[in-house]
């Protein structure tokens, strides 16, 4: 059985109604959630929006591969409603999963970076994170979570909900 940790963000519509089904459908289509961190605000990263985003942090066990997991959450998203535009700059959503982790594995592919690319240099990843994982290790730098948080560079504000 392999361990994905999954970050569950948006800005637009009811986030916490909108995080239920989603965990729901995940539970389903990518396998049984164990854990779920608290819901944490903070403001949108790269881009200005009225909207403040909300983060939560998923541990799912799951039987699936990292490709076959990104699969499933961009179906997911897309059910829930995200329209993903074309443009590759950041932009307020309904709904986004990033996959964080996977077991201990790095991989550089084309469709898939994990662990993800951004994760150590985002607190409102990091912190919802270390809620669920602080002892988990970042296999590209072999640090804690907990460690990698007290060193992020990021100063933004994140508020646990």
């Amino acid at each position: 059985m392999n361990i994905v940790y999954l970050l569950l963000g948006g800005n637009l519509g009811n986030s916490k109604k909108i995080f239920k089904h989603a965990i729901q459908m995940l539970g389903i289509t990518v396998g049984p959630v164990s854990h779920s961190s608290s819901l944490y605000e903070s403001q949108p990263w790269g881009f200005k929006h009225k909207n403040n985003f909300i983060n939560q942090a998923l541990k799912v066990y799951t039987n699936l591969s990292p490709i076959q997991i990104l699969n499933a959450c961009l179906l997911v998203e897309q059910q829930l409603g995200r329209i993903r535009a074309k443009a590759e700059n950041y932009q307020a959503r309904i709904i986004d999963i990033d996959i964080l982790l996977y077991n201990k594995e790095i991989i550089n592919d084309k469709e898939l970076i994990i662990p993800h690319i951004h994760l150590h240099n985002r607190r409102f990843a990091l912190l919802p994170l270390s809620e669920i994982a602080s002892n988990q290790i970042h296999p590209k730098f072999d640090k804690t979570i907990a460690q990698l948080l007290y060193s992020c560079s990021d100063d933004s504000n994140v508020c646990k909900l």
